[in-house]
């Protein structure tokens, strides 16, 4: 990744060095008399930071406190980190979601282990060669940690920078960011980087608020030029999003005569990779008029493809497997008079997926031909035991709630 340092020749600011010097100085004393007391603002170790800076990103602040303190607890340092089982990283994970960036800080733990001796590197170059560290996240840590001279442009800055000077640039676009850096690299406090971006962080978090338009509290309203307009409602300006897609699938509560669960662990490629769930299955149906034989049908020919793709030695005859919808939990009559379990939602960046909860019965079938690292059956009430996704918690929740 190439690292571009904003010029403020882009986008020369006309504002006098006596100015500047008074935004600098009454936006840090804000910061001291009001900065929130967070646990990764009481130390200046570069992987406490990463730590935090990673978990935070689009997740909430009050959300985060607890998911850092374990994961800290249970791996203080960066070789920790490194030599992680991936249950046990998975675990601490658990609930925050998008566990490709727990997966990145792995790879980068090792990275600095291998590369830089252990110690996090202290440039900007060498931060971005880290798997799963852009721009944004070097900068924090460069500027918190050590002292570089270097604004950490997220959302919350750009929405301050937007309004302070009314800007038109969409925050969507990249090419906007060097805009926004050339703007605050004229801005920054070269003495005390971290308190800067942190300062902004918190103003545009608390204060500048994307519903708080008119911020009588704001302690820069003497520089914003949206506040002295009534024109904050117009900044940030940024594109509409792309359309979130909608998907139908079936996830099927498989038991088998033990009354153990079947589960999955989705593999690399996968939406939600190194998970556990019920297996599940893109299918449109109309779900208030499927029969029974309908519901399960799907299942049946997912099953078959699995026994087709794998390289055990096949133990279990199809013919002789037996495939029944578990009327313990959905009673069947007529197609007509079919009781549906709950329907669960689950919403990604940009698709939206609706499950319709599947019971069903396995008989004929004794042990899986499958890795049990991949697959297995499971006592229902230790499903949670294994690292599972917010959706499968959703899905044991809603079958929870229906029994």
């Amino acid at each position: 990744m190439t690292y571009i340092q904003g010029d403020p020749a882009l986008y020369p600011i006309d504002w006098s060095p006596d100015k500047i010097q008074e935004f600098k100085q009454t936006l840090l004393s804000w910061y001291d008399a009001t900065k929130r007391d967070l646990p990764w603002r009481n130390t200046n170790d570069p992987y406490k930071i990463w730590v935090s800076e990673i978990m935070l990103q689009q997740t909430q602040v009050i959300t985060v406190i607890p998911y850092y303190e374990r994961f800290i607890e249970t791996l203080p340092t960066i070789q920790d980190l490194a030599q992680a089982d991936e249950d046990v990283l998975l675990s601490l994970w658990q609930g925050l979601g998008y566990y490709s960036r727990v997966r990145n800080m792995q790879v980068a733990a090792k990275q600095v282990m291998e590369n830089f001796h252990g110690e996090m590197p202290r440039t900007m170059k060498e931060l971005l060669t880290l798997k799963g560290i852009g721009p944004y996240t070097a900068a924090a840590i460069g500027s918190i940690a050590f002292g570089l001279v270097e604004p950490a442009i997220d959302g919350n800055l750009m929405r301050v920078t937007a309004r302070l000077f009314e800007l038109e640039a969409d925050i969507a676009q990249v090419k906007s960011r060097k805009l926004f850096a050339a703007i605050l690299y004229q801005l920054i406090d070269s003495n005390r980087p971290g308190d800067f971006n942190q300062a902004l962080m918190d103003l545009g978090a608390t204060i500048m608020t994307p519903a708080n338009l008119t911020p009588e509290a704001n302690p820069l309203k003497a520089f914003d030029q949206s506040y002295q307009n009534g024109t904050a409602h117009l900044y940030p300006v940024k594109k509409k999003k792309t359309k979130a897609t909608q998907h139908q699938l079936l996830a099927y509560i498989v038991q088998d005569s033990q009354g153990d669960w079947l589960v999955r662990k989705h593999e690399e490629g996968e939406l939600l990779t190194g998970l556990w769930h019920f297996p599940m299955i893109e299918q449109t149906l109309v779900m208030e008029a499927a029969s029974a034989e309908e519901l399960v049908e799907p299942f049946k020919d997912w099953w078959s493809e699995q026994l087709d793709a794998t390289d055990v030695e096949k133990t279990i005859d199809l013919e002789e497997t037996g495939f029944a919808i578990n009327q313990q939990l959905m009673p069947f009559g007529d197609v007509e008079g079919t009781t549906l379990l709950p329907i669960v939602k689950h919403v990604f960046s940009h698709r939206i997926w609706h499950l319709q909860l599947v019971p069903i019965i396995m008989t004929g079938i004794e042990t899986l031909p499958f890795d049990s690292e991949l697959m297995r059956w499971q006592k229902p009430k230790e499903i949670r035991d294994l690292p599972v996704s917010t959706l499968q918690q959703k899905l044991l929740l809603a079958l929870e709630n229906y029994l």
